[in-house]
């Protein structure tokens, strides 16, 4: 795996994928840093003048909730529809599904109608997803990355006529479920949650990752924790954490993934 993980890393640099991100307030600022540092090229694009022709030139389409509003929703359904028509890659990141019903039904909506996803959130968001009992607070999540497993089944199960690649599952312990198989990557540091967007940035990531090469949540999930795990040894909080970060993203290579990725295989139950 780290082979592939290495590789997936070399084709984001050779091949700069555009990903177009619909993405919150919050983030863009270190969204498009990260996908820089990783040799991405990022557009934070929200007009519907301008989606569909963008989204025909662009290698994945990052669906980001968090500062949601009847507007938002509007442009992000154009951006899925064109995403569709021209068989795009769609990273959905449903921040805070289950701290409102709005949010919940405006996540499940979207993942209903996309044709080729991945979902990226942590695991409240995607037990609320689901339709399952979680213990999120707001954007926050109170559950166990392992918790969220049983919720992939039951995705799988009401998304059957879609083309649900997969899910990844940020916690403590980070989680791709990929169907028959599970990953399970066991890097990354606590400091990294009081820096805002990180969890974003990883779906944005895992746009670009995943546009260019079959172990892209893997690889995603695998760079951005390990170079979080490395930034924490230098940093003395948050705000010099979130520097060093985006340095280690700039600067990692095959050895520095040998050297530091925790990762297991599992198989996933049948369902």
């Amino acid at each position: 795996m780290i082979d592939e993980i290495a590789e997936n890393i070399r084709q984001v640099r050779q091949r700069s994928p555009l990903v177009v991100n619909l993405t919150n307030d919050v983030v863009m600022n270190i969204s498009a840093n990260m996908l820089l540092a990783c040799g991405a090229s990022p557009i934070m694009a929200h007009s519907r003048h301008e989606l569909v022709e963008l989204i025909q030139v662009a290698q994945a389409v990052v669906i980001n909730i968090g500062t949601l509003d009847e507007l938002r929703v509007k442009r992000m359904l154009v951006a899925i529809e064109a995403a569709n028509r021209f068989d795009k890659l769609i990273v959905l990141d449903p921040v805070g599904c289950g701290a409102s019903r709005y949010r919940t039904q405006t996540a499940q909506q979207f993942a209903q109608l996309a044709k080729h996803l991945v979902i990226r959130a942590n695991a409240s968001e995607i037990l609320a997803l689901a339709g399952l009992p979680r213990h999120g607070q707001g954007v926050d999540s109170h559950d166990d990355s392992r918790e969220a497993l049983k919720a992939c089944a039951t995705l799988r199960q009401q998304l059957t006529d879609k083309a649900l690649l997969e899910i990844s599952i940020s916690g403590a312990d980070d989680w791709i479920d990929c169907g028959f198989n599970r990953y399970k990557l066991s890097n990354g540091v606590p400091l990294m949650t009081q820096i805002t967007g990180t969890g974003c940035s990883l779906s944005a990531l895992t746009g670009a990752f995943r546009a260019v090469h079959p172990a892209g949540c893997i690889s995603a999930a695998a760079v951005m924790s390990i170079a979080g795990e490395l930034a924490a040894k230098y940093s003395k909080g948050p705000a010099s954490l979130q520097q060093h970060l985006i340095d280690e993203l700039y600067q990692m290579d095959e050895e520095t993934l040998k050297a530091n990725l925790n990762i297991q295989h599992f198989k996933a139950p049948a369902l």
